[in-house]
């Protein structure tokens, strides 16, 4: 037995929207440089000690691959000079204002 289809229950076929659509409004076109400038990002020495301790826990649970380690070592250590350099600064800073 065969099923007759019922040509009324085909989907209707979608709306096309031909209306344009409005131009922007003129002004100035916003930048990445313009957004960038206009929120400075807040990055602080306690941040940096996170990210040293972030490397730190990921190298000891085997977050890196074999390859990766050279480079990450290195940052590790650019990074420590440099917070120690930041550190030796303060304190200095501090001796000083005393």
């Amino acid at each position: 037995m065969a099923e007759e289809v019922n040509k009324t229950d085909a989907p209707a076929e979608a709306e096309v929207n031909t209306e344009a659509t409005a131009a922007p409004v003129s002004g100035p076109v916003p930048t990445p440089e313009a957004e960038t400038a206009a929120a400075a990002p807040d990055l602080n020495i306690s941040d940096l000690n996170a990210v040293k301790s972030i490397i730190d826990i990921a190298t000891t649970r085997g977050a890196f691959k074999a390859n990766e380690l050279e480079a990450v070592g290195k940052t590790y250590n650019k990074l420590t000079l440099f917070l120690d350099h930041v550190s030796k600064q303060q304190q200095d800073q501090q001796t000083q204002g005393k």
